[in-house]
């Protein structure tokens, strides 16, 4: 027996892990929305880029003096707050004011991650609750698009970007309805490879569907997403879609209409998978993806708005819970009906 003390680590399971700590899921997290983030400047120019920096920036500073404040090391070195930030970015449209920007990023890390407790503790996902608040406090200025691809988007910026704090902003001549307003307002519904490419107005982050899904195909390569979320998401919709089509083509749109326009792709793969407010069990993932995608097509199709990716997320993360309590796993060693 060697001389040297030997010491006995006793913990709950899991006892083999693959290694793969907070921070390191967190930046591959990081990584795979860069691309996503490369085609929204691409397409939206410098005000797309002044967007996404203002909400990472402003995320991570709030995160960095609410530690500071609690007198608690800083926790922006987990790369959560950072993904926070440019997932709300990504939600927002091009040219909002950078103050509502910054005001929003605020709210929704002090609200939606610190009052919980934060990472870990989070009922919601923070980017959502963020931009929910933006939503309630200034519709008018949430529900304005500008057209992507402006021949003058990396030489001038939108007049609304860099108004003054409640200030009412002045929005350029040439603005867009998105893909979803058409066709729920006017019954158009645009082509799916301008959708799939990016090539129609909208938020940030409604851009590149490819982009998106090669981002998500890369974490679940990486074990790092769990891929019944999205998948499950995306076949209730598509399933749903389909079923109204049949009723009625002229009114109802058709299945990859209802994938690749508006934010179902972006919220299917980046924000309904949260390992925080997603349920735990490999079942209850099912469940809650298949509760996403039918309250999606209820707003989108008998909402008063066009989109409803937003708050089908957030109706999900507040059922999560439940889902996780009613959907357990058998104890390893007892029979079903054991306690």
């Amino acid at each position: 027996m060697s001389g040297q003390n030997q010491v006995l680590e006793i913990g709950s399971s899991p006892h083999v892990t693959s290694g793969a700590s907070v921070d390191v899921i967190m930046r591959n997290v990081f990584f795979a929305l860069l691309p996503v983030c490369v085609f929204a400047v691409f397409a939206f120019g410098i005000a797309a880029a002044l967007t996404l920096t203002t909400a990472t920036l402003t995320c991570v500073v709030t995160e960095h003096v609410i530690c500071r404040l609690n007198r608690k090391p800083t926790t922006v070195g987990d790369w959560s707050v950072a993904i926070t930030g440019l997932l709300y970015g990504l939600t927002l449209p091009p040219d909002l004011p950078l103050w509502m920007v910054a005001v929003g990023a605020i709210f929704a890390v002090a609200v939606g991650k610190a009052l919980f407790g934060g990472l870990g503790c989070n009922a919601f996902n923070p980017a959502l609750v963020g931009r929910a608040f933006l939503q309630a406090a200034f519709p008018q200025a949430m529900t304005h698009w500008s057209l992507p691809f402006a021949a003058d988007r990396f030489s001038e910026l939108p007049g609304s970007i860099l108004a003054f704090p409640f200030a009412e902003p002045v929005y350029d001549a040439v603005t867009a309805a998105t893909p979803l307003a058409r066709m729920k307002f006017e019954a158009i519904q645009a082509e799916n490879p301008d959708l799939l490419w990016g090539l129609t107005s909208g938020s940030v982050g409604e851009t590149c569907g490819a982009l998106i899904l090669l981002g998500g195909a890369y974490l679940v390569a990486r074990n790092m997403m769990n891929w019944r979320i999205p998948v499950s998401i995306m076949l209730t919709v598509s399933l749903i879609t389909w079923v109204f089509m049949q009723i009625d083509p002229a009114v109802y749109p058709r299945p990859a209409f209802m994938l690749f326009s508006g934010g179902l792709m972006l919220g299917a793969v980046f924000m309904a998978t949260d390992m925080v407010a997603s349920p735990i069990t490999n079942a209850g993932c099912w469940v809650y993806g298949m509760l996403i995608g039918g309250l999606v097509v209820v707003i989108r199709f008998w909402g008063g708005m066009p989109e409803g990716v937003m708050y089908a997320i957030l109706l999900a993360n507040a059922v999560s819970p439940h889902i996780d309590f009613l959907i357990q796993p058998r104890v390893f060693g007892t029979g079903r009906g054991a306690g």
